[in-house]
């Protein structure tokens, strides 16, 4: 078996976010839309493509590769539960 360790200090440790409602009852076929829309035009709101990537990457994860891919792409965050990130640069994703 192979593993790895990485170490990275001062990273604010990440949580999962709170469930979303949404205002009326939808379908998953139709929140899977909802969250492909999302996806899909999330860079069009500023930041670097690869940061956004890594941000969905993230979102559907368990929290420890959540982690770790946060780490790795350089994701600085400000709301550990993923709310508000930026890039390297200080763009906002």
């Amino acid at each position: 078996m192979v593993s790895f360790q990485y170490v990275v200090e001062n990273v604010k440790k990440i949580r999962k976010p709170k469930p979303w409602k949404h205002c009326e009852p939808i379908t998953r076929a139709q929140l899977a839309k909802i969250r492909d829309e999302f996806w899909d035009t999330a860079p069009c709101n500023g930041g670097r493509k690869e940061i956004w990537d890594a941000l969905r990457a993230a979102a559907e994860a368990e929290l420890i590769l959540a982690q770790a891919i946060i780490d790795i792409a350089g994701v600085i965050v400000q709301n550990d539960d993923l709310t508000i990130c930026y890039d390297e640069r200080g763009a906002n994703s």
